[in-house]
Order: C-alpha cells, then structure tokens, then sequence
C-alpha cells in the first residue's frame, strides 16, 4: 500500500513531501520523497499513556466534587458507580472510548485498570474486535499484573506496593504510580520503588526534580484532568528539561480521550515546542510499553493517522507540526491506519 502527502518523518517530525510505503506485513517498507498532488498529512498514531476507561459509563458525572470526591478509592463517585454497573455495561461503555481512541488516531491505550483480573478480561473484550491496542496496567493484585501488561499503582500514600513492584520485575512488566498529583508527599516514596514511570507530577520539589533526572524516570502529564480537578498543572518545562514527557487524557468521567484535545492544552499553556510535544504524544507514550511505532521510519510497524491538509480547518497551515498539535481534530481525520 502506498500512501502520499506530507509525511512527517522521523522522531523529528521532518516534513517530507512523498510517498510513504507500508508492505504486507504492516511494516514502513520506505518514504520516498517524490513530488504528489496530495495535500495529506501522514502523521504517527497518538499513544494515550493514561487513561481510565472503566468509567466510561459516567462521563460528566460528578460536578462540583473534589479529586478525593471523584475518584479516591473505595469510595469515591468512580468506584461507587463501578460496583453498582454490571459487566455487559463496563465493556460496551469501555468499547466505544476505545472506537473513538481509534477514530480520532490512537494507536494505544495504558489503562490503568480497575476491577482486579475480571477487570483485565473487561479491556481484553472491549477492544478485541479494534485496532487499537489496550494496555491493562492493572490495579488490586499480582495475579492480575500477571494476566495483564503491567501494573498501576494507586499512589504510593494508599499503600507500599513494594510486592507488586518486585512482582513486575519478576514478570518483566512496567510498573507505573499516580504521584505528585495533589501534593508532593508521595512522590519521594514512588521514586523509591524505582518505577517505569510516574503520573501527573503535579507539585514537584526541587530534590524531587534532581531525583527523576538522576533516575531517568519517564513521566505521563495529564493537564486537562489536572484542569478539572484543581490540582494545578504540572511544570512541563522543568519536568521536559530533566526526563521523558508522555501525554495522557486520564479519566474518560472527566474528559474525551482526545489526544488532539490534549496536545493543544499543553501548547497553550506552556512554552514546550510543537515536536516535543508531538513526540510526547506518540513515540515516547510508545516507548513506555516498547513498541515499534509512534515515529514514521523503515522498519517501524506502520500505525499512522492521514489528515486532510485541505480541510477547512487545516487549509493554509504554514506549519504542519504546530498546525496538527494545536488545532488538528477527529474531523480533519481521513483515514487511520493501524497496522496490516
């Protein structure tokens, strides 16, 4: 298959005017640069690197809440409206966010999953008839870590989790922590359990900073929850400057799993570049669950999203990297291809 426009090659996101070939096997065969009359823009799938999905069924609920109202365990609305929903529901809602992700050019989703091993086998059917790879990082025991991709922890205030994260290494599966969301008292305890990576860091501190870097932590910002929550927002530039950013939409209760949405927040409230902020919502998201895609190179499995550079909205961008991160959107999709 080939597919022409401007691609946006590499990690850097050069635009190159060409052809882009996907051979038989769903791989990046070539880009060549040629002369097209397409008016496309190739793009690389988004990777979500933080959602939660299960509370699909409660979008917009909740109004005027705090973050512990929402969302605390056991007893925030959340988990409330979990117990209370039955399986047939938790999976169609669940599939939808997910047709969505994969309308609007997600190529994956890290799913920090409620519902112990029940709740993995809930992620697994609702995406088992989609494109889009749903990561269950999962939360409540080790035996659902095992029968899942990994484990979420909670927040390293709820509990020590040093079991979990020992189990992890033994499973040779990422372990990711909630930390620095509220404030910054679990953050030297998460950094303790040397994790794969971090969620939020709202509210570091400086010896929090030199500890990430020292590490070399990857962390997962998630500013439009953070918004809704008022919590704050994390210090992108001081967090982009010490480790790898990744960008997630959080809860589906509070937001769309729009990584458009998402990537246009943090371009206008910070002063981090459009590449960098492309790559934290593609190849570094990637990265965290070591996949072979999120950059546009021979040899990269080939999950990409073709934007229409002619829309009413895209038309006349003079730069198609800032064009797509602030103000691209699932109508300018015209196509999403995700692997063979």
């Amino acid at each position: 298959m080939e597919y022409t426009g401007t691609i946006l090659r590499g990690r850097e996101f050069e635009p190159v005017e060409g052809r882009l070939v996907v051979d038989g096997e769903g791989q990046i065969e070539a880009i060549e640069e040629v002369s097209v009359e397409s008016t496309d823009i190739i793009v690389p799938a988004f990777v979500n690197a933080h959602t939660h999905i299960g509370d699909s069924i409660a979008k917009e609920a909740g109004r005027g809440l705090s973050l512990v109202e929402l969302v605390a365990p056991p007893d925030g609305l959340k988990h409330r409206l979990l117990r209370e929903a039955d399986r047939e529901e938790l999976v169609s809602a669940m599939r939808r966010s997910l047709g969505f992700m994969q309308r609007s050019g997600t190529a994956a989703c890290l799913d920090f999953r409620e519902g112990d091993i029940a709740g993995v086998e809930m992620l697994d059917e609702a995406a088992a008839d989609l494109d889009v790879e749903a990561f269950a990082f999962a939360r409540g025991s080790i035996d659902a870590m095992r029968a899942g991709d990994g484990f979420g922890a909670s927040g390293a205030n709820d509990d020590a989790f040093d079991r979990e994260r020992a189990a992890t290494r033994e499973a040779g599966k990422p372990f990711g922590i909630h930390a620095g969301e509220v404030d910054a008292t679990d953050i030297d305890p998460a950094l303790d359990l040397e994790p794969d990576f971090l969620v939020h860091m709202v509210h570091p501190e400086s010896d929090h900073l030199e500890r990430v870097s020292e590490q070399e932590v990857p962390i997962v910002v998630c500013p439009r929850s953070n918004l809704v929550t008022d919590v704050g927002l994390p210090p992108f530039e001081e967090l982009a400057e010490r480790t790898t950013l990744a960008l997630g939409t959080d809860n589906v209760m509070l937001n769309s799993p729009s990584m458009f949405r998402e990537m246009e927040f943090v371009a206008k409230l910070s002063s981090l570049p459009a590449d960098e902020i492309l790559r934290m919502a593609t190849v570094h998201g990637a990265e965290l669950v070591d996949r072979n895609y999120g950059a546009l190179e021979p040899g990269r499995e080939a999950r990409f999203t073709v934007l229409d550079g002619d829309s009413d909205n895209l038309a006349g961008a003079r730069d198609p990297v800032r064009a797509i991160v602030r103000r691209a959107g699932v109508d300018d999709v015209r196509e999403v291809v995700l692997g063979v």
